[in-house]
């Protein structure tokens, strides 16, 4: 049966959900077994301190990135002045956009927070996914600035002052990019937040175009000139790069997809469920950095609602313990079809033409 509250069962810590989670002594250890190797709560408080918590670590790796990142970037502009390195501008444009980036994440994780509303009845886990499209439009401003400054700069050659500081500024750009891609790539993974990943690997490539830059430095060292905007060009085609790949993964999370493997995961849990005899239907969709599911399975139809009900919620429990950064499930439980019986949602047929309800679907099995 539809749970009307989510998960957020008032049964307390010990999982007292009636005989549908335990069914012998074998079942009983391999039940505790789980909850010691993955424990978890399904109170509603735990899993709100649970996002929290991720969203207080996706707000510190943020601002300690800012910092990192915006010392890097005021080093290599004091260098830009004094050498008029173009090829340095441009990484150094791109390096404090890629600073910047964390205040639209920031915004979108403080948004995170707030509890879910009667007009926003999903919470506000969304913002993430309007700061991706901020962040693509940003590397995308950087990449047209860059490119431009080189064209102009191989349109009218000027000489390049004070090389070795730029090879050090170009170093120095290279550590401190590596060393913010480590840290927001790390955490955006833990917390599951793509966002923070792309702004990792964004991080990542920027400090491979520092060292770029050392290739132009090289080329002026040796009195071609040109190699400074050739140098700014092959940035620009890197931060394209970079903006492919950014745009790739934040349409992904926009139009709600999930790894397949998830789904896999997700079904295979099901399947074990005792009670649970198919799957009529699985969705999963990513709301900021957190998952929720809805999922038909189907039982046998003279089955009473409680006995319905009991199935439902250990199959929303396999779901807790097999899905990584799961929240919530919603599982609607489907009488069996016998032989002659009318179809249970022949009511709903013509609300959704050519498939009928949503989730009476072919059985995934």
């Amino acid at each position: 049966m539809n749970d009307p509250h989510g998960h957020a069962h008032p049964h307390g810590g010990a999982h007292a959900h009636g005989g549908a989670h335990v069914h012998g002594p074998l079942a009983r250890l391999r039940h505790k077994a789980g909850h010691l190797l993955t424990p978890h709560s399904h109170e509603s408080a735990d899993k709100i301190d649970t996002a929290l918590e991720s969203s207080a670590k996706g707000m510190r790796a943020l601002w300690v990135s800012l910092a990192v990142l915006g010392v890097t970037a005021l080093a290599q502009v004091v260098v830009v002045i004094l050498s008029g390195s173009v090829a340095l501008l441009g990484d150094t444009v791109h390096n404090a956009a890629d600073a910047l980036t964390a205040l639209p994440l920031g915004v979108a994780f403080v948004l995170g927070r707030r509890a879910a509303t009667r007009g926003f009845t999903y919470g506000y886990g969304r913002a993430e996914d309007v700061a991706g499209i901020v962040i693509v439009l940003t590397i995308a401003a950087s990449a047209v600035f860059a490119g431009w400054t080189a064209v102009d700069r191989l349109l009218d050659p000027q000489r390049v002052s004070h090389l070795p500081a730029v090879a050090v500024a170009a170093v120095v750009g290279f550590a401190g990019n590596e060393w913010v891609a480590r840290y927001r790539i790390r955490v955006g993974r833990e917390i599951g937040s793509a966002a923070l990943v792309a702004d990792g690997l964004h991080a990542r490539t920027d400090g491979f175009t520092s060292l770029a830059v050392l290739l132009g430095a090289g080329g002026a060292a040796i009195g071609w000139w040109l190699a400074d905007p050739i140098v700014g060009l092959l940035i620009t085609a890197a931060i394209a790069l970079v903006l492919r790949d950014a745009a790739r993964e934040v349409f992904r999370r926009v139009m709600d997809a999930v790894d397949p493997a998830l789904v896999d995961a997700a079904e295979s849990a099901l399947l074990d469920v005792p009670g649970v005899r198919a799957v009529g239907e699985l969705r999963l969709r990513w709301i900021g950095h957190r998952l929720r599911a809805e999922v038909a399975v189907v039982v046998d139809g003279d089955l009473t609602v409680h006995q319905a009900h009991d199935v439902s919620v250990a199959a929303e429990h396999a779901l807790l313990h097999a899905v990584p950064k799961l929240t919530a499930a919603l599982v609607h439980s489907d009488p069996a079809a016998t032989a002659g019986e009318a179809d249970p949602h022949a009511a709903l047929t013509h609300h959704a033409p050519g498939h009928g309800r949503g989730h009476a679907l072919a059985p995934l099995v």
